[in-house]
């Protein structure tokens, strides 16, 4: 599962480095903060129990908040938390969720509702940090699950009868609804600025031509066992096979990039044309 969360940019970094607040003794959150989990989703109900889910970081957030006052007063927290960018990479394991835990709720709802829900509950976040100061916002829209090893080999061996189809279409109606939430929430909320990321052509260009990026392999993970090293989880089990140069690869295990892979992200996220990112990239919004 992904870490998909809230994460906050401080004013002025030239990168992206973020903090984890659960770090004990870590109180020096006006150098950015992550709130991250894994396998979390917009949704409570989402690998509850298991993961921190986003309303629960919303919280965090806004106990950050009452530190970030007591510490740097209210002026200087308030024009910190204007200043800062929100970065939400969040959606797929809401989409993912159900057909792994034999979950009822897609009974109850069209794939449309469904997606509506979920962009409902990201929406209502970010009107709340918003409500508490935030002004700068970053998405990421989501990947294709076909390109993930682990959804490759599931294809092919699939002894737990798991099917992403119905999930697949979801996420590509969240990735067309989110473009238009976010526009909608720009003429609602003044001074609401935002940028969305094209995470899955980024990805899809990668994985149908791996050579024009510098990568020898973009289906199959570097380490893991099965179809595509994607079945079994990376050293995990006795017979996990680990490749030699993890840089020849997209994908680190069935389901997570490699670091290079993840830094071409990063950089295209920063300061890519208008191909990737939109209404415009990371690095003006920053200074804006």
């Amino acid at each position: 599962m992904e870490k998909h969360s809230l994460n906050i940019l401080p004013e002025g970094s030239p990168t992206v480095e973020l903090f984890q607040i659960l770090l004990p003794g870590n109180e020096e959150y006006k150098s950015g903060v992550n709130f991250a989990s894994g396998g979390a989703g917009a949704l409570i109900q989402t690998f509850q129990g298991y993961v921190i889910d986003l309303h629960t970081q919303l919280d965090y957030f806004k106990n950050v908040k009452k530190q970030l006052r007591k510490k740097l007063g209210d002026t200087r927290a308030k024009k910190l938390l204007s200043k800062a960018i929100y970065l939400f990479n969040i959606g797929l394991n809401d989409y993912t969720a159900p057909p792994q835990t034999n979950s009822t709720i897609l009974h109850h709802y069209t794939n449309q509702q469904y997606v509506e829900i979920v962009i409902g509950n990201l929406t209502t976040v970010i009107k709340e940090i918003y409500k508490n100061g935030g002004r700068k916002f970053g998405f990421l829209k989501l990947l294709e699950l076909g390109f993930l090893p682990s959804v490759r080999a599931l294809e092919q061996t699939n002894s737990r009868r798991i099917s992403f189809k119905e999930a697949s279409t979801q996420m590509q109606l969240h990735n067309k609804a989110l473009p238009k939430t976010l526009k909608d929430l720009k003429k609602e909320l003044g001074g609401f600025k935002y940028s969305i990321f094209d995470l899955y052509t980024s990805t899809s260009e990668r994985v149908n031509d791996p050579l024009k990026y510098g990568f020898k392999n973009g289906k199959s993970a570097c380490c893991g066992g099965g179809p595509f090293r994607g079945i079994e989880p990376c050293g995990l089990i006795k017979d996990y096979e680990l490749c030699e140069n993890p840089g020849d690869y997209l994908f680190f295990d069935g389901n997570h990039p490699t670091e290079i892979f993840n830094n071409q992200i990063a950089k295209l996220m920063w300061s890519g044309n208008s191909k990737f990112t939109s209404p415009y990239n990371l690095k003006p919004l920053l200074v804006a």
